[in-house]
């Protein structure tokens, strides 16, 4: 089958550097680099199991609020933080 078929710069570049490297036309490494591509989406492993964080429980909170960040360095590194 004929073609016509844009490349991005950097595949183009990678597969002329293929290409010089293997002394194979370019249209045998652009067909096998289709190739890989393709068996790689096919076997793509199977999905992995579902794994689930369990909580712990760290104790009450120290601070009843959080929203004004000044209190909240205050209160952790006392009034001289700045």
């Amino acid at each position: 089958m004929r073609t016509t078929l844009t490349l991005d710069d950097d595949v183009a570049v990678e597969l002329e550097r293929q290409r010089r490297e293997s002394g194979r036309p370019f249209k045998q490494v652009v067909n096998d680099a289709i190739r890989a591509g393709l068996a790689s989406q096919r076997d793509k492993p199977a999905r992995r199991e579902t794994r689930r964080t369990e909580p712990v429980s760290v104790g009450e909170v120290l601070l009843p609020n959080l929203d004004n960040i000044s209190e909240v360095l205050a209160i952790a590194e006392g009034e001289d933080y700045r």
